[in-house]
């Protein structure tokens, strides 16, 4: 039988760790050592026999180093198959069998950190060669060994010892391989987006992220240009995490109901979120807008005035999401309220004039393309872990609310399915748990955040209950002292309605805060009174973003009014919830969907 040819081995690494003790390893077994520049000296010089890559080429190392192994009798030698005509179109090359690859690459990542590194400096540091004997030989990795990490390198002369390396070892190194060159174009593509496409065309750099201590921060798209224009300021890595949920959000209203929608966002959840249906007078003076003219005339400035008031308290330094071109009413309400920034596809240039001023021409304005739809797939990272799901794109409209449980054979009017929607959505787009309760087009009280789904519908319907009291006709007939600023007046309006008054105390800096916005301290409302006044709210509708599982949900929500719920089934207490539902006049609708927001 004719003597099995001999194996060869292409060695090309920028780092050099272990190298040695692999080409002896290699050199023991018989293989030949083909390398090029640095390599095949580092390995000369301990007096091993290597070969310069040129020597199957027949082609110099050219540019500078630019140029050493590409080349055909390179690559043919690593992709060729164990396949006839694979073998003949060798042969008549005269060409050999690569069956193993070395490879590193140069370290792009260590150039572009430093300070101040130019393009030119980058682009030398670009492997061009390596890349092309990494992917050839992961490519080929039913047949070649690729070794693309020095840690790999013992374990690798274990199982040659053993006389071959196994298929499941080529796997993991193939797949090493791909990683490491994935990572490598990752880096180059993100220096160059940096360079050639930042300042917000497909990059923008962050101050820093969620906190100041987090540097360096940073948004992108790797394909594509960003979604959004900054026209003012410098937005935050939380404002845009608040500027891009609530769009979603108000985006996703507006296609529901085909009405102007509106969000105030906190911490990446609504505040209040509403669509611009009118106010009555009321209203007006609950949402501190009664003296903005022309409000009725925009149905997007009453959506806002909507979302901001319903829980003014949350609302102080929100992120707003507008569904349509900002107007000048609108622009005239944000304008003397405290909130980072506003996010909506147009601004009419009086409204951009008027936005532009506020913070001192620091305040931060974004254009968001409503054309634009993210991918069907959505990655995060915790704790270096990256986490990949589709994206919820589950539609929220009238239909979502067809499948009443109880009382059997109920309808559920117009403007108890508009409610439905806005609460549902807003619930799609707020921290779970969830419970939203809302009425008359708007949010009224959210409880997010909650591990216990009791916490949730008790602070939602806690905050339901304010607004409500927050409208009684007393709150009305305070004297405030001149010059007493809007959240001064939400602050205390808090207080009063939630029982949280300080005891009066001249000596007390609490009661001094308090009083001192006052003309006439007014006095506090009697249990009775607030009972009295609670009894009127009715007709509110509430949802959850999961199932209630005990009837106590139920009882606290019809506490607040309600008298239509919706919730995805699947609790053993499903049956004990609709019951003690239609015992309580409430109408209850299972939708179908859970919507879990993290």
């Amino acid at each position: 039988m004719p003597a099995a040819p001999q194996k060869t081995a292409i060695l090309s690494v920028y780092n050099k760790t272990g190298l040695l003790d692999l080409a002896k390893g290699l050199s023991q077994h018989g293989i030949r050592l083909l390398a090029s520049g640095g390599t095949a000296k580092l390995i000369r010089e301990a007096g091993m026999e290597v070969h310069d890559v040129s020597s199957i080429t027949h082609a110099p190392e050219m540019l500078g180093g630019r140029v050493k192994t590409l080349h055909p009798s390179v690559h043919a030698g690593i992709l060729a198959r164990n396949l006839a005509s694979d073998e003949e179109d060798l042969a008549q090359q005269n060409i050999d069998k690569v069956d193993y690859v070395v490879c590193n690459l140069y370290p792009f990542k260590d150039t572009v950190a430093k300070i101040n590194v130019t393009v030119a400096e980058a682009v030398e540091e670009i492997d061009i060669g390596g890349v092309t004997l990494l992917r050839a030989a992961a490519k080929n990795h039913s047949r070649v060994t690729i070794l693309s990490d020095p840690e790999d390198y013992p374990g690798f002369l274990e199982e040659l010892k053993k006389g071959e390396v196994s298929e499941v070892s080529r796997k993991q190194y193939a797949l090493k391989a791909f990683e490491h060159t994935a990572d490598y174009d990752s880096a180059i593509s993100e220096f160059f987006r940096k360079r050639y496409a930042g300042d917000g065309v497909q990059q923008l750099t962050l101050r820093y992220g969620a906190n100041p201590h987090q540097k360096p921060a940073q948004a992108f798209v790797k394909s594509g240009k960003l979604p959004f224009k900054v026209l003012c300021g410098s937005p935050g890595y939380i404002n845009l995490l608040d500027a891009l949920n609530s769009w979603a959000l108000v985006k996703e209203l507006k296609e529901a109901l085909d009405l102007p929608a509106a969000a105030s966002f906190k911490h990446v959840s609504p505040a209040g979120a509403s669509v611009g249906l009118p106010l009555s007078d009321v209203e007006k003076k609950l949402c501190f807008v009664d003296d903005i003219a022309a409000l009725d005339e925009s149905p997007l400035a009453c959506a806002y005035a909507r979302a901001r008031g319903a829980d003014r308290m949350s609302s102080f330094g929100d992120w707003i999401a507008l569904s349509e071109e900002v107007d000048t009413v609108t622009a005239k309400i944000i304008s003397r309220e405290v909130s980072d920034g506003v996010i909506a596809p147009a601004y009419s240039a009086e409204a951009l004039e008027i936005l532009k001023k506020k913070k001192g021409g620091k305040y931060t304005v974004l254009q968001m393309d409503p054309t634009y739809e993210p991918q069907s797939t959505e990655t995060r990272q915790v704790f270096g872990i990256s986490l990949t799901q589709g994206r919820n794109d589950v539609k929220i409209n009238a239909e979502t609310f067809s499948r009443v449980i109880t009382p059997a054979g109920a309808e559920l009017p117009k403007q108890a399915v508009i409610d439905l929607i806005v609460a549902t959505i807003a619930l799609k787009y707020t921290q779970s748990n969830s419970v939203c309760y809302a009425k008359n087009g708007q949010v009224i009280g959210l409880g997010a955040g909650q591990q216990s789904r009791i916490h949730c519908t008790r602070l939602a319907g806690d905050k339901a209950d304010n607004w409500w009291l927050r409208q009684h006709p007393k709150i009305f007939e305070f004297k405030w002292k001149k010059g007493t600023k809007r959240p001064d007046k939400s602050n205390a309006i808090d207080l009063f309605v939630s029982g949280q008054v300080p005891e009066k105390d001249e000596d007390s800096l609490e009661w001094q805060g308090y009083s001192g916005v006052f003309e006439e301290v007014p006095e506090p409302l009697t249990e009775q009174e607030k009972k009295d006044w609670k009894k009127q709210l009715t007709d509110v509708v509430v949802s959850s973003d999961a199932f209630f599982p005990f009837v106590d949900n139920v009882f606290r929500a019809a506490a607040s009014g309600v008298k239509y719920a919706a919730a995805p089934g699947g609790s053993v207490n499903d049956k004990a919830v609709h019951d003690a539902a239609e015992k309580c006049g409430i109408t209850f609708v299972e939708q179908e969907f859970r919507l879990f927001h993290h």
